[in-house]
């Protein structure tokens, strides 16, 4: 009919066509986020725990006073026990220097590693940050290994001011260099195997004030009961034998022989065997626990 306008049908295929394609090429907006299961490979643990032991280590850039006391406690333990004690201590050898110094490593790499894991991861748990970690796409052994990595960390800083300090008040290394390097890799092998313990205390205790007095109350018997400051020989007989086998008695002895250029014995063995032992039970009770906490 010529009085009737005829409109131009819209191509509705084409349209919608054109709307989809739009949508699926629309870039994601932000930063991209990973997306996967907490067990999603070797890498992706160690990208966790990376990511936590830099955290912790952000941290502790913000806390200096906790870096500040880690590393003036060996200073003064060094310096009481070498000038106000050691005239009063007889050892073989009879330089006290040389006899302290392993101990006093092994003692504050413990100190440092229970009391700095602890608290930490108490500290944690008492804000709800590790409930905010376990809602996240994050292993969950990778926090916990976070954290013991960031103590490693202190831990090298504070042997470092260690070593400073034993060679100002005649501390010498007489021993050949493998054996030193051995020396140091088990030092810290076995604060790191007890960090696993701490981590186990801090997630058992109710805050970090009960972390703090519960992992280190127990260290104090654990470390001077021990060859960390005097020869095992003078301890009552009743004693002498826990004393000459306990975990600080061997790797301290060990210390000694291969820092000193003397040869470990079965000491070193022993060393070994109580580090893997007691990272190998203690790593998975500690990731269990945060698992069904």
């Amino acid at each position: 009919m010529s009085g009737m306008s005829t409109a131009k049908p819209t191509n509705t295929t084409k349209t919608a066509k054109t709307a989809t394609t739009s949508t699926t090429k629309a870039p994601a907006a932000g930063p991209a986020v990973r997306e996967g299961n907490p067990g999603g490979g070797i890498s992706w643990w160690f990208s966790d725990a990376g990511e936590m032991a830099l955290r912790n280590l952000k941290h502790l850039r913000r806390t200096p006073d906790l870096m500040m006391y880690a590393l003036i406690q060996p200073v003064m333990f060094i310096l009481l026990f070498r000038y106000v004690l050691g005239g009063a201590i007889d050892v073989p050898g009879g330089d006290y220097g040389q006899f302290l110094l392993p101990g006093i490593f092994v003692q504050m790499v413990l100190f440092g590693s229970v009391a700095g894991t602890a608290v930490g991861v108490a500290d944690d748990m008492s804000k709800g940050i590790m409930d905010r970690f376990r809602s996240m796409p994050v292993s969950r052994s990778a926090v916990l290994a976070g954290r013991t990595f960031s103590e490693l960390a202190r831990t090298l800083v504070a042997v470092v001011v260690m070593i400073v300090v034993g060679l100002l008040v005649g501390f010498r290394f007489d021993g050949e260099p493998m054996p030193m390097a051995g020396a140091f890799l088990l030092l810290f092998a076995f604060g790191y195997a007890f960090s696993w313990l701490a981590a186990l205390i801090g997630m058992a205790v109710s805050g970090p004030e009960a972390a703090q007095a519960g992992g280190t109350a127990w260290l104090f018997p654990f470390t001077f009961i021990s060859s960390v400051f005097v020869p095992v020989s003078s301890m009552p007989g009743w004693l002498r034998p826990y004393a000459e086998h306990s975990p600080v008695t061997v790797v301290v002895d060990t210390l000694r022989a291969w820092l000193g250029g003397t040869d470990a014995g079965w000491a070193a063995w022993q060393s070994l065997a109580w580090t893997v032992g007691i990272a190998t039970i203690c790593a998975p009770l500690a990731v269990a626990r945060y698992r069904n906490k």
